[in-house]
């Protein structure tokens, strides 16, 4: 793990009613390389699904739903239940524990194939997610564009999110924010982003 490049009190991008704090790269380019290419071969993918207008629609993008125990989590009206901890995610988690402060029981990975796959605007805020807790992001493969945007007068904040690089979401993020990841024809590349939760 790279510390030089870990700040120590990283600068809140939110101007009110929350905290999201950007870490920059936490691993260096070859272990960020290295746990890219063991997840992108070892995750159970899936595709996934939601349920829009009453239309079952299965997404390009994929995902994986880990956890220390099989967590049952429900999002755009699909439950997942999660598959247990790969010794990756786990040391992924113990690392990004070790930086954020925070901990976290589960993590859901979404695998973008290309920047044409995104996701709309929206709040993690289900119910079976903590309450106002952390929520961390890593991204590893294709930097991408992240953005955020105040529910009541609209504000919005954006960043490019690095490869090997740590989001720490937390407080009353998302209550009063949506996020998204806007898709865009430039990129070709695959991202992987791991968030880690906490489920109750």
């Amino acid at each position: 793990m790279n510390l030089e490049s870990q700040t120590v009190n990283p600068k809140n991008l939110l101007p009110k009613d929350g905290i999201a704090n950007y870490f920059g790269k936490i691993f260096p380019e070859e272990e960020a390389d290295r746990y890219f290419d063991i997840l992108l071969n070892t995750i159970a993918w899936q595709n996934d699904e939601t349920i829009i207008f009453g239309k079952r629609i299965v997404t390009k993008r994929k995902v994986a739903w880990y956890g220390q125990r099989e967590f049952e989590y429900t999002y755009s009206k699909v439950t997942k239940k999660a598959k247990l901890w790969t010794p990756e995610l786990l040391q992924l988690k113990k690392e990004i524990e070790t930086i954020s402060g925070e901990t976290f029981n589960s993590c859901l990975l979404n695998l973008y194939h290309s920047g044409a796959e995104g996701m709309g605007w929206h709040s993690d805020a289900e119910k079976d997610l903590k309450k106002n807790g952390a929520i961390a992001s890593v991204s590893l493969g294709a930097e991408r564009k992240f953005a955020l945007k105040h529910k009541q007068t609209k504000e919005t904040v954006s960043l490019n999110l690095e490869h090997g690089s740590l989001l720490l979401m937390k407080g009353t993020t998302q209550t009063h924010w949506l996020h998204r990841l806007p898709p865009t024809k430039k990129i070709h590349d695959p991202r992987i982003n791991l968030t880690f939760r906490t489920i109750v």
